[in-house]
Parts: structure tokens; C-alpha cells; sequence
């Protein structure tokens, strides 16, 4: 049995999320640095069989695959599902511009991951979703966020009712991102929203479902080439709930005034949760998970909580788990699966029709 983590007097909630009764392999398309640092240290630690790694660049997989003891590499697709096993997991690490062509040649009804985000465009979201409806696949987004550890353990205290009604969910990130170590990225002419905030969206809908509005505007830097590095993004659920996003990705005067965290605000409790990993970037810093609960009188105040995990790479086992459970039918539910991450992109477009109406309410049922 998985890890159990005292909360509260009563209460218990798991450390991982659990483990699927078979796995089966997994083949990793795409050998760029989150492979490196993410789905390969996450599916090693986990014990999971990566069958091969499939990169266009052979030396690039080939690299990866010493280093991680994968015994096979394809430059190509076609060869990889050639010799696959019945069972397998297909886990895309590419860019968007390249999902069609690589979902065109995996076998009907196959089992997916596809990198976040779901496209370039809510066009092309809509044409992923076609393609995977038509060819059967079970297909996930890799919205890690979701399974993050720390969002792990909030959600269970959540639904076990231990902050109450939820009324207020804000994500602040200030920081510096050198966003020319990530050079196809860096150019797009949607960029923070659709390759940053997106993952803060993506869990604001998972918590508190679909906004009635929201307010978007994204700022570009002075000095900076980059598209977009500041956002601030405001969901409406209505008189007494809302959502908050504010990103600034420029403040590059060292790392005492960094901030970057995630906060549940609920009538009897409160959780915040530091998002280390984007602290001093890309070195990082450690997390924290402090918590308030109104109605325990054994741990008065505020309580803080070692989990000793965090976003990478401990939420690519989790997201994995989650697949791979979904597919041997352990769970009924996917939550990232592709019919409803296409609504982050709904929700992703309307932030850029808010933007370019300089910050008005865009309504959700506009979009979607």
C-alpha cells in the first residue's frame, strides 16, 4: 500500500496516486530535455518498462537510452509500432505542429499521452479531438499539474470536506523563466497563456469546474523579444467564488522575493502549496504544503506537511499511473483524457479574445 499521510485527527490521504494492477510498457516519442528530466526519471523510479524511445534526431534517443538502460530506438514511428507490443502506451513529448502525423500512424483504439498543450490553437484542438475520436484512442493530455503531489493531497483533503466550500483558488507565480533555453517554444506568438498559465487553468477547471467569465491580459517585457511573459487572469464563478492567476515571469533581481505558489481558500481550512520547482529556475527550490484547518482543535494553526516529493518528476508517475489504470479498466474515469482538456483550450482562447479585447469579460458559453 502506498504511503498514508496523517492530516488531521481523523483523516488520512495518500502520498501517490496508485499504481495500476498490470502495467504494460511504454513507448516515449520525443527525446528532449522534460524526457530527460521528467517521464524517464519518473517511469525508472516507478518500475515501469519503457519498451523504446522514438526521436527523429537517433543520437538524441540514443543518448537517453544509455543513460536509462531503454533497450530500443527508432528514428521513425512507423518503425516502432512495427514491433510493438499488443499492450502498450504510446507517450508523445513533441511539439503540437507534430501530434497529427504521429496520431495518424498509431494503430486505431490505441492508449496515448500527448504533451500539454492540446494545440496551437483552438482550430487545431478541434481537429486533435476529430482524429482521436475517429481512430478510437484512448488518449490523455499530460496536464502533470493535476497530479502534482502536493495538488495530489489538496484534492483529497478537498473532497473530504476538510476546508469547507471552496471560495477562492489563486495561483501567483514572480519569477524569472529564461525562456530562450526553450528555443521552439520561446518564438510562439502565444506564449505564456497557452505554454505556462495553461497548466493553471487546467487545474483552476479541475477544482472548481467552468467559469462563467473570464478576464485575461498578457504583457510582453521592455527589453524581451518574447510574445507575452506577464498574465493576469480572473475567473467568475459567480457572487462568491473566484479564481486568480497572476504570472510574472521578468523579475530576474535574485531569488529572496520569489514567489510561486498555489492557494485553496475554503470557509473552514485554507492549503497553500509552494510550486519550488520555478523558484530560482531551472535550479529550483524546495516545496512546502502549509494548511489551515478552522474545525480541528488537536492541530490549532497553521500546520506544515513534509511530503518529500514534487511536480517533477513525481507527477509524470502519477499522470502515468492514472493512464495506465484507465486503460486495464481499474478506473473508470480519466480526468485529463482529451474530452475534457479540450475545455482548457476553450477556456485558453477565451483568455486570448479577452486580451485582445484589452481585458473584457469574455462569457465561457461564447466559446464552448
Amino acid at each position: 500500500m502506498d504511503k498514508l499521510i496523517d492530516i488531521s485527527s481523523i483523516t488520512r490521504v495518500q502520498l501517490r496516486y496508485p499504481k495500476p494492477e498490470t502495467p504494460v510498457p511504454i513507448i516515449i516519442i520525443g527525446a528532449g530535455g522534460i524526457v530527460r528530466d521528467a517521464h524517464l526519471p519518473a517511469y525508472t523510479e516507478a518500475g515501469l518498462e519503457v519498451f523504446a524511445i522514438v526521436n527523429r534526431t537517433i543520437s538524441k534517443a540514443k543518448a537517453l537510452a544509455e543513460t536509462f538502460n531503454v533497450p530500443r530506438v527508432f528514428a521513425t514511428i512507423q518503425e516502432a509500432v512495427s514491433i510493438a507490443p499488443k499492450d502498450v502506451i504510446y507517450d508523445m513529448a513533441l511539439m503540437p505542429a507534430q501530434y497529427m502525423e504521429i496520431l495518424k500512424h498509431l494503430p486505431d483504439e490505441s492508449t496515448v499521452l500527448i504533451q500539454k498543450p492540446m494545440g496551437e490553437t483552438l482550430q487545431e484542438a478541434q481537429e486533435l479531438l476529430a482524429l482521436c475520436r475517429k481512430k478510437r484512442l484512448k488518449a490523455a493530455i499530460n496536464c502533470q499539474l493535476r497530479y502534482a503531489p502536493y495538488v495530489h493531497i489538496a484534492r483529497q483533503m478537498i473532497q473530504k470536506g476538510l476546508l469547507g466550500d471552496i471560495y477562492d483558488m489563486e495561483v501567483r507565480l514572480t519569477t524569472y523563466t529564461p525562456w530562450e533555453i526553450f528555443p521552439h517554444v520561446a518564438v510562439n506568438k502565444r506564449l505564456e497563456i497557452l505554454y505556462h498559465s495553461i497548466h493553471y487553468m487546467d487545474l483552476i477547471r479541475s477544482f472548481l469546474g467552468e467559469p462563467d467569465s473570464i478576464i485575461s491580459k498578457t504583457f510582453g517585457h521592455p527589453d524581451k523579444p518574447f510574445s507575452s511573459t506577464r498574465t493576469t487572469t480572473v475567473f467568475s464563478y459567480g457572487k462568491n467564488k473566484r479564481a486568480v492567476i497572476n504570472t510574472n515571469h521578468d523579475h530576474n533581481f535574485g531569488p529572496d522575493q520569489q514567489e510561486s505558489f498555489i492557494k485553496w481558500e475554503g470557509t473552514q481550512g485554507v492549503i497553500k502549496a509552494k510550486m519550488g520547482l520555478l523558484l530560482n529556475y531551472p535550479k529550483g527550490t524546495s516545496d512546502a504544503f502549509d494548511y489551515y484547518l478552522a474545525n480541528d482543535p488537536t492541530k490549532a494553526g497553521w500546520q506544515k506537511l513534509n511530503i518529500q516529493e514534487s511536480w517533477f518528476p513525481d507527477a509524470f508517475r502519477n499522470i502515468m499511473f492514472a493512464l495506465q489504470r484507465f486503460k486495464e479498466g481499474s478506473d473508470s474515469i480519466l480526468t485529463n483524457h482529451v474530452e475534457d482538456v479540450f475545455h482548457t483550450m476553450e477556456l485558453v482562447e477565451a483568455a486570448y479574445q479577452s486580451d485582445k479585447l484589452d481585458g473584457h469579460h469574455i462569457p465561457t458559453g461564447n466559446i464552448i
